[in-house]
């Protein structure tokens, strides 16, 4: 399985990279919105792993664009935030 890591913390993302490694999961991290787009459309994924707080850009906002594409890859959002807003 193809797993899509949308994570800005270095750390956070290696821990994450290391276990869903040995889970199986095959996986691409990105630190920002432009290259998780990019990448999501490029590529088909099992799942997207979703922080909300990136650097370029809200994590909402691209769930909002790939679901006014049709996709229908699961999407586990993943945030520090109290409110989705």
């Amino acid at each position: 399985m193809r797993l899509l890591l949308l994570e800005d913390n270095r750390r956070l993302v290696e821990l994450l990279r290391s276990s869903l490694d040995r889970a199986g999961f095959m996986v691409d991290a990105f630190g920002g919105i432009s290259e998780g787009a990019a990448a999501l459309e490029r590529a088909a994924y099992s799942v997207v792993v979703l922080d909300l707080g990136l650097p370029d850009g809200d994590g909402m906002e691209l769930l909002r664009r790939a679901r006014a594409r049709d996709k229908s890859t699961p999407i586990l959002v993943i945030s520090v935030r109290d409110a989705l807003n």
